[in-house]
């Protein structure tokens, strides 16, 4: 494609993303249907430019004020551009090239907080009152890069050694990760949808944190589990992997499409013990009459996502704290519902994907207060006994704390309890 035509496209794609009327990923996705003739090239450099900008947004509006030619989402895309340097020159005036080698020698250091961490006041107050100065400045660096790509290998095919090798020998970089015992960290982004070990579902793609939330359920052979808001799947596979095939793992969620995509990864997975199914909501007659006989429970709660902002940095300006009030309500209500399919000595997982304490210790607390027949377990415990390496510097206090600066996963959080006999 010619420079000055891919410029184009791009900046009419930012133009799309920054109206914020639906997901990133969902406007990018959109985008590459209805252009399906670029090539990989291209649509990485329409893809990461994008998100490029959302996550420094803030910055490249202050930036962009300098320039008087073209319209501010092109300034954005020359700000933000992810692809070949050399090309975009080529698609650029001389006008154009020296006002972005200035913009670009500034010195962001100089600028205000706001537009060096680029988060909204509303997420950056609170974070800044939970972490040190050192923290929440590391925070935000780690916060606007993107994330990287871990994999999950499915134990009831393959051993992560051998997923490795086979990976090894297709010329694709990898290691394990530090903490999850099941899981690889890939170096790049290569497409792995079509690689046989995708389509064999020996691995799927999924967050290093995301598996050691799995990995606090201690799910076991035979037992009655409950993954409460399934999604698309990715901690319901990994349980059921780790129950080897065997018991029955319900898979809820009120979302029918969610599960729906969940049904291809089923097949690719192998597994046979495990059981989708819509709810109309967290009181729902099938969760009723589960009450009192479900070995395990886990609540991965929805949330704000924010612990996710390297992957989706749109959320931080699609969020808002009336929408994070909402949540909260809605969180409580459901770990509620949950907790009452637990038989005595069950135990329950709250998780969610935020950095709020809003979302996080505040409902933990909260659940503990109410409920003293739910005894709380320290994270690092559990971990320890899943050989999870360094456990204690992935909890606070009995929690599970993840942060993307300290532990380079999402952002994740995790609060355990065992029902009393």
């Amino acid at each position: 494609m010619h420079p000055t035509a891919l410029l184009d496209l791009t900046t009419e794609l930012l133009r799309q993303a920054l109206r914020f009327d639906s997901p990133a990923d969902a406007t990018v996705s959109a985008f590459f249907r209805k252009n399906r003739g670029l090539g990989t090239r291209e649509r990485h450099t329409l893809a990461e430019t994008t998100y490029a900008v959302l996550r420094q947004r803030l910055l490249f509006q202050h930036l962009a004020q300098t320039g008087t030619h073209g319209s501010t989402e092109r300034r954005f895309v020359l700000l933000g551009w992810a692809g070949d340097a050399r090309f975009l020159q080529q698609a650029l005036p001389e006008h154009e090239q020296k006002w972005l080698a200035t913009a670009k020698a500034i010195d962001v250091a100089t600028l205000l907080p706001k537009l060096r961490h680029n988060l909204p006041d509303w997420l950056a107050n609170p974070l800044q009152k939970q972490l040190d100065g050192e923290g929440f400045w590391a925070l935000a660096n780690a916060l606007n890069q993107p994330a990287g790509l871990d994999l999950r290998v499915n134990v009831v095919k393959l051993k992560r050694d051998e997923v490795q090798a086979q990976l090894q020998a297709d010329g694709i970089d990898s290691e394990p990760t530090p903490y999850s015992p099941w899981g690889l960290r890939v170096k790049g982004k290569p497409a792995l949808n079509k690689h046989v070990l995708f389509t064999g579902g020996a691995i799927e793609v999924q967050d290093e944190g995301s598996q050691l939330l799995a990995l606090l359920l201690e799910a076991k052979r035979g037992e009655m589990i409950v993954d409460f808001c399934a999604g698309a799947g990715g901690k319901t596979l990994a349980l059921g992997a780790a129950m080897r095939n065997t018991g029955r793992l319900y898979a809820f969620d009120v979302s029918g499409h969610r599960l729906d995509a969940l049904k291809p990864r089923l097949a690719r997975s192998g597994l046979s013990n495990v059981y989708p199914a819509q709810i109309a909501h967290e009181r729902d007659d099938r969760i009723k009459r589960l009450a009192g006989k479900i070995d395990r429970v886990l609540v991965d709660a929805p949330c704000s996502g924010l612990g996710t902002l390297r992957r989706n940095p749109d959320l931080k300006w699609r969020q808002s704290p009336q929408s994070v009030q909402e949540l909260l309500t809605k969180q409580a209500a459901i770990l509620e519902s949950a907790a009452r399919l637990l038989k005595p000595g069950g135990r329950l997982v709250y998780a969610t994907c935020s950095l709020l304490q809003s979302e996080n210790e505040n409902i933990a607390d909260a659940f503990s207060l109410a409920h003293p027949e739910f005894d709380a377990i320290g994270c690092a415990e559990i971990l320890n006994h899943a050989q999870v390496d360094h456990a204690e510097q992935l909890c606070s206090g009995n929690f599970l704390r993840l942060w993307p600066h300290q532990h380079q996963t999402d952002g994740f959080f995790a609060a355990v309890w065992q029902k009393r006999d």
